[in-house]
């Protein structure tokens, strides 16, 4: 089966970095996609748009994405390599320049260098739910779009630390550690039932929201902290303040993304808040804590215990040491007892590495074949119903561009020959994106509107799907 790719390139020359994290607020946008899909299969299926020149679109997946993405992208046609490694910021502009898509996860870098190395590629995709690994900015006005995962496994993440909460109250993780080595140590001080406790999350998103739901049924009290009014689901109650959630929470859990507000948010000064013989539990981002401050509260007993799952700087892949020479502080964390320590495992579960993979490399396939980039988190989010299979002289026009005025009316002089039978456009920030259905297009006026539009003074890059 063909698909998709694009014509003509022309990307801006400077470029300025800037990282961020941010997730799409619209609710269950991959639920849309899917259900779009299904309903068009059952009346006109659509017709997957071949690309104009051909080139076989080639995609790279980093990290051990899900065997289900690749037999996905497979069936499309797609040339599929799979690693199951990070690459480095060397490795990647060495090899990026041939790939039209590259699949991540969390360790991959995407940085401004390797996105000025990566001539042809086209989209991004985050098999995960964070993006803060990913240089959103500059990957905007290059005309890539950055889809992630901001759903699936929050269920993992969640029962991940509903685990931890008890680990930590009933210390069997150390217990279990002094068996293996060969130290029977039956006792019950300082062990407790969660029943009665409070716990306090910061940030009540998908995972907080389910966490919130999971720590109910174990009667466990809920306070939870974000920046936005949020409608607790249950019994949970909002706070004000962070220090008030601290000040009264038995458990406190991370769920926010990194962020330059987010940046060692937990430090001494709010761990001091934190209850005596509290808990402090973090599976969002690793540099949101502060681990010397978090170290010290933990040699000291004012905090009984701690549960990592992300560190500020994680090991590039299975098999590599966790020490003083990834993060200075590594051994004399190792070392302290009640605290647990887990390799970033939190969406590590089946269920959610299938949905992951199913829901991203469905974003993929729906960008690279049709233009509709849905769930973009650093781009415009533009779609237009499908080409049927009956309109087999219809050429799709997928046209990024930068964000200033007059766009519209060059690209419209271009179209104006044309019945353009559907038409829509948006912006986000300095990046625009138009997609345009034009009907009975020759194969010669297809190259004669791919030159056009490319000319442009605006153009970042235009795909003409056909």
């Amino acid at each position: 089966m063909s698909s998709a790719i694009n014509i003509t390139v022309s990307r801006p020359v400077n470029v300025v970095s800037a990282s961020m994290s941010m997730s799409p607020t619209t609710p269950n946008i991959h639920d849309r996609l899917r259900r779009d899909s299904i309903v068009a299969s059952c009346v006109r299926a659509p017709r997957v748009l071949h690309p104009v020149e051909n080139e076989d679109l080639k995609l790279l997946l980093l990290e051990n994405i899900s065997q289900e993405a690749v037999k996905a992208f497979r069936a499309q046609g797609f040339h599929v390599d799979h690693y199951t490694k990070s690459m480095s910021e060397d490795e990647l502009v060495e090899k990026i320049a041939s790939y039209h898509a590259v699949g991540i996860r969390s360790k991959t870098k995407i940085t401004e260098r390797v996105i000025k190395a990566a001539s042809k590629l086209l989209v991004v995709g985050c098999f995960c739910i964070g993006v803060n690994q990913v240089d959103l900015d500059t990957a905007g006005k290059a005309g890539i779009p950055i889809f992630n995962s901001p759903f699936s496994n929050s269920r993992s993440v969640a029962e991940l630390v509903m685990s931890e909460v008890i680990a930590l109250s009933r210390q069997y993780v150390q217990r279990a550690f002094e068996m293996r080595e060969g130290l029977w140590n039956k006792q019950s001080k300082g062990c407790w039932e969660v029943r009665g406790k409070t716990l306090g999350i910061i940030g009540y998103g998908h995972i907080g929201s389910q966490l919130s739901v999971l720590a109910e049924a174990f009667g466990i009290r809920v306070l939870f902290y974000d920046v936005i009014n949020i409608m607790p689901l249950g019994s949970a109650r909002q706070v004000d303040t962070l220090t008030a959630l601290l000040r009264e929470s038995d458990f406190v859990t991370l769920h926010v993304p990194e962020l330059p507000e987010t940046t060692n948010m937990i430090s001494a000064e709010q761990l001091a808040e934190m209850k005596k013989g509290a808990y402090l539990i973090n599976n969002s981002r690793g540099r949101v804590v502060d681990i010397p401050a978090l170290i010290n509260a933990l040699k000291t007993g004012h905090l009984a215990g701690a549960a990592l799952d992300v560190y500020p700087t994680e090991p590039g892949s299975n098999g590599a040491p966790f020490d003083d020479q990834v993060n200075s502080w590594a051994s004399t964390l190792c070392a302290l007892p009640n605290v647990i320590l887990t390799p970033h495992i939190g969406g590590s579960t089946e269920e959610a590495q299938r949905m992951i993979g199913e829901e991203v490399s469905l974003a993929l396939t729906r960008y690279l074949n049709y233009g509709s980039t849905l769930g973009a988190v650093n781009f415009p989010e533009v779609d237009l119903r499908a080409i049927t299979a009956e309109q087999g002289t219809h050429v799709r026009v997928c046209h990024v561009h930068n964000n200033i005025p007059g766009v519209l009316r060059q690209v419209n002089e271009v179209l104006s020959p044309y019945n353009v039978e559907k038409q829509y456009s948006d912006s986000k920030g300095d990046v625009a994106y138009l997609m345009a259905d034009i009907a009975d297009v020759s194969p010669t006026d297809i190259n004669r509107l791919r030159e056009l539009i490319s000319k442009t003074n605006a153009n970042i890059l235009t795909r003409l799907l056909a």
